[in-house]
């Protein structure tokens, strides 16, 4: 699988689900500005993905013109409890280089789950993404985002109400045509 069927799967999730369904209302605005950057890592330990977590952050920091970034992971932290362990590790490298209350990192997982969920609960679906992958966010584009917005308390509640609503086949089935997108 190479680096540009990778992307095309992951942005084919951001524009046919997050988007399409305003999974965030958010995304729309810096996906259609092309705002957003996609980086496949080909790491294959927790190592060699938390330095290129710190290539990507460091990139981001010298290149404001750049709202946003996927880092995407597709050779390591396939075990969604390994992954969700891993995050600690990230928040302290956010610590360490000084970038707490700059960036923000939300995770996305195919076998992502809540806490207090169980794994085939719909509700898991709206992190559940193609591949292992952290979303970069720089808080100030963040928090503007959210100053601008009406009820985003209610995001999260709408999302679930609306998994629910979809069920989980078509929602298995939209992420397959995602996949398949690289095919």
């Amino acid at each position: 699988m190479n680096k540009s069927d990778v992307i095309l799967s992951v942005r084919t999730w951001i524009e046919s689900f997050v988007v399409k369904h305003n999974i965030c209302p958010f995304a729309k605005r810096v996906l259609k500005n092309n705002d957003v950057r996609f980086v496949v890592t080909e790491a294959t330990t927790e190592e060699s993905l938390l330095l290129a977590l710190q290539a990507e952050l460091e990139f981001l920091m010298n290149n404001e013109s750049v709202e946003t970034g996927f880092l995407i992971h597709p050779k390591v932290l396939q075990d969604f409890y390994v992954y969700n362990e891993f995050l600690t590790y990230i928040d302290k490298l956010l610590v360490e280089m000084n970038l707490v209350g700059i960036f923000q990192i939300a995770s996305f997982h195919p076998e992502y789950q809540f806490a207090g969920s169980e794994p085939c609960d719909v509700e898991n679906y709206t992190n559940r993404s193609p591949f292992p992958m952290l979303h970069l966010l720089r808080e100030e584009k963040l928090e503007d985002a959210i100053d601008n917005y009406e009820n985003v308390e209610q995001i999260p509640s709408r999302n679930i109400e609306l998994m629910k609503n979809m069920g989980i086949d078509k929602l298995q089935i939209i992420m397959q045509k995602c996949l398949k997108e690289k095919s």
